[in-house]
């Protein structure tokens, strides 16, 4: 095998996976694409063992995310990217290890965060409500 040949072979790999459409050992998804071992999901792509996601991709062992994309071991996730092994974030991007932030990017090991800001947890989900409502995020 020679270079043409080996990148002819990778195209035609990837063009025939993206192309896939069936799931997996998936359990009461409804809408999905090519996803692996959830349960309960709706309208997602590529997911692997997640449980009740909706409108994401490319999510791994996640639960209860909506609209994100490229999330490992997340749970209640909206909107969100690239980010592992965090809860309850909300547009945030490439956080590791979060709970309760809105809108970070680039956070690791921080509760209570709006735009990479710490607040107390009281005025976190009285600025969050009313930041959810107006983003019609709710």
């Amino acid at each position: 095998m020679n270079r043409a040949e080996f990148e002819a072979e990778l195209r035609r790999l990837v063009h025939e996976h993206e192309g896939r459409t069936t799931n997996e050992r998936c359990v009461e998804c409804v809408g999905c694409e090519r996803c692996i071992d959830c349960t309960f999901c709706r309208g997602s792509k590529a997911l692997t063992r997640c449980h009740y996601c909706v409108d994401s991709q490319r999510l791994i062992d996640c639960t209860h995310c909506r609209s994100s994309r490229d999330l490992i071991g997340c749970s209640h996730c909206v909107a969100s990217d690239r980010c592992t092994q965090s809860s309850y974030l909300v547009r945030s991007v490439d956080c590791s290890n979060c709970t309760y932030c809105f809108g970070c990017v680039g956070l690791t090991r921080k509760d209570f965060h709006i735009l990479n800001k710490r607040y107390e947890r009281s005025a976190y989900f009285a600025l969050t409500a009313k930041l959810t409502r107006e983003l019609g995020l709710g």
